[in-house]
């Protein structure tokens, strides 16, 4: 019996129909179709321009201007600029200060929330509010707070006998520094409560009742089952944390613009102002890659301290 052209046509189509369904059946194919979604806007919005970064910090590039390439001479500069060594301290002071505040009072806050007790809805809708409300509006609000004539923080120590003097918050090199810290921690801590809150309620209450019974203090429960479960959570979060807190522009830039005299200044607003309110665009990238090292160091150690654990 002769085939005709249009049978051979079905059964080809049938084929192709068939073949597909089994093809997207493999896990290995399957993961790659449901991952090409993200890994392509990884390429166009995090690898491109981190590419391009580098190839601009090796250009004397400057606004208007197309870029001539000098190697390792912005690097160079900046292992001679007293300015970016200041800057790399803040970096580090800004970061470490506030992750370990944001790690101590958002497991205070989540061990609290954790209790049984009137109103812990509301407690966990106003732990939020700091990190729903945008960073700009809650900065403004705390440049009033800081404001040397109007500062409820001065009036509050004036009228309570404490200071017969307002503080400079944002006009005095150290309390500047302390000022940011005090704002970015303020705004971490929801990060740092929720998580970890979420972390403590994987915790059994039958191995809190038996260490009870065994005759363990509220202490020794803490620091023998609580940190031991949530720390995994912990370190993921403190991860998380001081690449926020180590790459933060916003805050610092708004409350100080890295004032006064560089005492604020961060890497990230640091390189802004170099690359786009001097213009050298080929420093300012130099100065953002330097972040990279501290960054990966911390990653990859912490990494590999999660995979042995």
């Amino acid at each position: 019996m002769a085939v005709g052209p249009a049978s051979v046509a079905r059964a080809s189509l049938a084929g192709r129909a068939t073949s597909r369904p089994r093809l997207l059946e493999r896990e290995s194919v399957f993961s790659w179709v449901m991952l090409a979604p993200g890994v392509l806007f990884l390429l166009a919005f995090v690898a491109y321009p981190f590419v391009y970064g580098i190839f601009i910090s090796l250009q004397d590039r400057r606004v208007a201007s197309p870029g001539t390439f000098v190697g390792l001479a912005n690097f160079v500069a900046q292992a001679h600029d007293a300015v970016f060594w200041q800057v790399t301290r803040n970096t580090f002071i800004y970061t470490i200060v506030a992750t370990f505040l944001k790690m101590t009072g958002g497991l205070a806050m989540a061990l609290v929330i954790n209790q049984q007790f009137r109103g812990k809805n509301l407690a966990r809708a106003l732990l939020l509010l700091p990190f729903i409300v945008p960073t700009v509006l809650s900065t403004v609000a705390w440049m009033w707070i800081f404001d040397p004539t109007f500062s409820v923080i001065n009036w509050t120590l004036r009228h309570t006998g404490l200071v017969t003097q307002n503080f400079s918050w944002l006009g005095n090199a150290t309390l500047a520094m302390v000022s940011i810290i005090i704002v970015n921690t303020w705004r971490g801590l929801p990060f740092y409560g929720i998580t970890l809150l979420a972390g403590l309620q994987t915790i059994s209450p039958d191995l809190y009742e038996a260490a009870a019974i065994d005759g363990a203090s509220v202490t020794q429960r803490f620091w023998h089952i609580t940190i031991p479960v949530i720390k995994p959570v912990l370190i993921i979060v403190t991860m998380f944390s001081v690449i926020f807190t180590f790459s933060d522009f916003q805050l610092p830039y708004i409350l100080t613009h890295g004032g006064p005299a560089n005492a604020t200044h961060l890497f990230a607003t640091y390189a802004f102002d170099i690359g786009m309110s001097a213009g050298q665009i080929g420093m300012g990238a130099a100065v953002a890659l330097a972040m990279l090292p501290a960054l990966g160091l911390l990653i990859v150690f912490l990494t590999l301290y999660l995979r042995r654990e």
